[in-house]
């Protein structure tokens, strides 16, 4: 695979996008040196959306990276909107040519950043029609808690729910602990163990499978929803 990086000079703060194969990059990193001077950009078609924060690319080298989208955390399934806020992700880039300019790797290895589709940010659009909310433990982009402002006066999109509906992901993650044991439903599982959909006992296990460990081929049609079979 190819990837393509944002070099700045540490002396002149001069920037250059470069092309390296996979195999170079440590040596790449290892001869700019500069700690936060590389940026990581990967582009490819979008061939699956699991929610409205996350997706799967495929590179030119037909290689398939799960993504997750920068600075946003959408309603997730079984939450209200949730579903709504996964159809406004797939109508901005299914099957469009992306680039996503990385920030980090998450716990799970994905790549985090924000997608470019043409000149849209699908980050702040995203927020823009009310479809995510701003995720504040990693943003400080004022941009788009402005842009949150503005969906949420104009009551759009999640922000027209009720709004004993209208909680954040991350409360409602909060609120799916068991309160007699202080854990995630998601503890139960574990990465590794199981790979097929026949092996999955419950809808919320195979999601596990699809959205934290990455088996992509537990939703064969790349509508977002592993093994039909369990998630009707």
């Amino acid at each position: 695979m190819i990837w393509s990086y944002r070099h700045t000079s540490c002396a002149a703060g001069e920037t250059r996008f470069l092309e390296f194969p996979e195999r170079l990059l440590v040596t790449v990193l290892l001869i700019f040196g500069c700690s936060g001077a590389v940026a990581q950009t990967i582009s490819g078609r979008v061939i699956g959306i699991t929610d409205g924060d996350t997706f799967t690319l495929l590179t030119d080298n037909l290689d398939q990276i799960k993504v997750r989208v920068a600075e946003i955390d959408a309603p997730e399934y079984g939450q209200p909107y949730g579903k709504r806020s996964q159809q406004a992700l797939s109508s901005l880039i299914f099957k469009k040519e992306i680039s996503v300019d990385v920030q980090v790797n998450d716990r799970y290895g994905r790549p985090v950043g924000r997608p470019i589709v043409g000149r849209t940010d699908v980050t702040a659009e995203m927020v823009r029609i009310g479809a995510a909310w701003v995720y504040r433990t990693y943003s400080d982009d004022e941009a788009l808690f402005a842009l949150e402002r503005e969906a949420k006066s104009k009551k759009l999109g999640l922000w027209g729910l009720n709004e004993n509906e209208q909680v954040p992901p991350w409360d409602w993650r909060k609120g799916a602990r068991d309160s007699s044991t202080g854990t995630s439903n998601l503890d139960a599982f574990s990465c590794g163990a199981k790979k097929y959909c026949k092996q999955m006992i419950s809808c919320d296990e195979a999601k596990f499978h699809l959205n934290q460990c990455g088996l992509t081929e537990l939703d064969g049609d790349g509508d977002g929803v592993p093994c039909e079979a369990v998630c009707r």
